[in-house]
């Protein structure tokens, strides 16, 4: 079965690329949704102007900024709507280049991923434009996504250069994603949570007369927590609640042991000073045996999520091709309860003295 592709890429000040890069899309993809997420350059209207009569071609336009994220959501809300198979996401700067756009979807059509991203770290070429403040910060964010995403297999957390099947993609509630720059990171979050495949797909990226709209004291002060937040709502989800595993039972131990190896060395290690006495050889032990053990824990623990990165693509998985369709809602059960109250006044009225 052929697979539908729509395109989708925010728009906020990039009215020197985004012609050139929707004119290079047309004919590599079916539709193309540029989303104007209220951009003072008018970028949405230089596209209607550029290709109108294009029916490839659509504008979406958001009366208040909503950042890349939210700009992403409304197109992908729209391409779903209109059974589109695969959305990708590139941006309209002209940093991400069209021709690798058959790479980017192609481990999707194969039914091998769920999500397919670029990764500008497969070759030293590649970065070889990329500024060596950026190089360092995306290293730096690359190992933190690891830990916090669960994804250890992929590299390159903000690349923005993205691909999602419809099966995936209808599992995430796109309004708890990230509206801001978070957005990338905060999607391997959401897949992870849902168990979808990714798979980095290397691509160079091109470093032209463009202005970034991401400053590295946001990155700084907003990303470290969104981070850890995510990390332990993916160990609630996965290792707690639905389901329980080796590594649930490590983690646990491990942190209980190694907790109370520090509180209890530091507590002791105060006391010694205090006091001027020595510590006994067995406090040392009592010290230093639990944080041992609880290392070990951790590390196990780690092992087990490294090997635990989802292998079989949800598109793949012939049950979640069917939508569900409740019926026993909270609404639904509470006009059943109503019918039966009306039933019970009825049979009350047909059958005077019964007793219901």
């Amino acid at each position: 079965m052929t697979m539908r592709t729509a395109a989708i890429i925010p728009c906020y000040k990039v009215s020197a690329h985004i012609v050139g890069v929707v004119r290079e899309l047309i004919g590599r993809v079916d539709a193309i949704f540029v989303v104007d997420d209220c951009c003072p350059e008018r970028s949405g209207q230089l596209v209607e102007a550029a290709f109108a009569g294009e029916p490839a071609v659509t504008v979406l336009h958001h009366e208040v900024n909503q950042g890349v994220g939210g700009a992403v959501a409304t197109g992908y809300r729209v391409a779903l709507k209109q059974g589109y198979d695969i959305m990708v996401k590139l941006d309209g700067d002209g940093q991400m280049d069209p021709g690798y756009l058959q790479a980017i979807i192609a481990p999707i059509v194969q039914e091998r991923a769920d999500y397919t991203k670029g990764n500008r770290f497969h070759a030293l070429e590649y970065l070889q434009s990329m500024p060596p403040l950026r190089i360092f910060g995306n290293s730096a964010l690359s190992f933190v996504n690891k830990v916090s995403s669960g994804y250890w297999n992929v590299m390159d957390p903000t690349n923005g250069y993205t691909a999602i099947h419809a099966t995936a993609l209808k599992r995430i509630d796109l309004d708890k994603v990230a509206r801001r720059y978070f957005f990338e990171s905060d999607m391997l979050f959401r897949l992870s949570i849902i168990r979808a495949v990714v798979r980095d797909i290397p691509t160079p990226a091109v470093y032209g007369d463009e202005k970034s709209n991401l400053k590295i004291s946001r990155v700084l002060l907003d990303f470290p927590r969104r981070y850890a937040a995510n990390f332990f709502k993916r160990f609630f989800y996965n290792y707690l609640l639905r389901d329980l595993n080796p590594a649930s039972i490590e983690t646990v131990l491990g942190t209980v042991l190694v907790v109370f190896s520090l509180t209890t060395g530091i507590y002791h290690w105060v006391q010694a000073g205090l006091t001027g006495e020595a510590t006994p050889t067995g406090t040392i032990m009592l010290v230093t045996l639990p944080a041992i053990l609880g290392v070990q824990f951790l590390l196990a623990a780690l092992n087990f999520d490294i090997s635990n990165t989802p292998k079989e693509p949800l598109q793949t998985i012939s049950t979640l091709q069917v939508d569900p369709q409740p019926l026993r809602t909270e609404s639904s059960a509470r006009d059943v309860d109503q019918r039966r109250r009306a039933l019970a006044i009825v049979n009350e009225k047909r059958l005077p003295g019964s007793q219901v």
